[in-house]
């Protein structure tokens, strides 16, 4: 027994000799033994996405993707299966934040003057409850300008027909003076011919007064001339 023991180990060192001169030692036993398939543990893993950003993700990197979800969410929306969570308005421009309960999946829309932008489908909800932030911030920035420019348009009208009644008040007041001023130069010649015609007859009541004095004076004196010898009626009396 002890001598076949040895025979092999004699056997073995002959053979580990023959491959040592065609590969390194450390390698012997990697060449004669059979390869091995990778293990789980060894074999290289995908990189995990976030749950739910799958369709985010062909969103991003294929405009075509962005399209089709664009054009699925309208056809969805004529059919009532989407339940609307939630929607911002901003000026024309808008979010909403739509479920569609038998996939449990979210659609977050942005829009402007109701006709969809942008649309992100996912089955996570709170991915979906940031996009609609995102989107919902989006808008309001986006509304600035066209609210800014409603208000300014509206503070123009609003001016404009100030000066139209102020314009027309202007007008009415410029008639009013034009005819008070009317008035007041015909009411100043009148009363310049009525003082003529106050100085006329004025002077012509002297003139008669002059001669009323004079006519009663000829008239006492023609009296007493036509009375002259004739008794005094008390004389007669006594």
């Amino acid at each position: 027994m002890t001598s076949t023991l040895h025979l092999r180990h004699a056997a073995l060192a002959v053979a580990f000799a023959f491959c040592g001169a065609l590969a390194p030692a450390a390698h012997a036993l990697e060449l004669l033994a059979a390869p091995r398939p990778a293990s789980a543990a060894t074999a290289p893993k995908p990189a995990a996405l976030p749950a739910g950003d799958v369709d985010d993700l062909s969103d991003a990197l294929s405009p075509s993707q962005a399209q089709g979800n664009v054009a699925e969410l309208r056809q969805m929306v004529p059919t009532g299966q989407l339940t609307e969570l939630r929607t911002t308005y901003n000026g024309s421009y808008g979010a909403t934040l739509f479920f569609y309960p038998q996939e449990m999946v979210y659609y977050v829309a942005l829009f402007q003057d109701k006709r969809f932008w942008r649309v992100v489908k996912t089955q996570d909800d709170v991915r979906a409850d940031t996009v609609y932030a995102q989107f919902a911030r989006k808008s309001y920035d986006l509304a600035e300008n066209e609210i800014r420019r409603m208000q300014l348009q509206a503070q123009k009208a609003l001016l404009e027909r100030v000066i139209a009644v102020s314009d027309d008040r202007a007008k009415r007041l410029s008639a009013d003076l034009s005819i008070a001023r009317a008035q007041d130069n015909e009411v100043s010649q009148r009363q310049q011919q009525l003082q003529a015609e106050s100085a006329t007859l004025q002077g012509d009541k002297l003139t008669a007064e002059r001669k009323l004095r004079a006519l009663q004076l000829q008239v006492e004196q023609l009296q007493r001339q036509t009375e002259s010898g004739l008794p005094s009626l008390g004389a007669s009396e006594r």
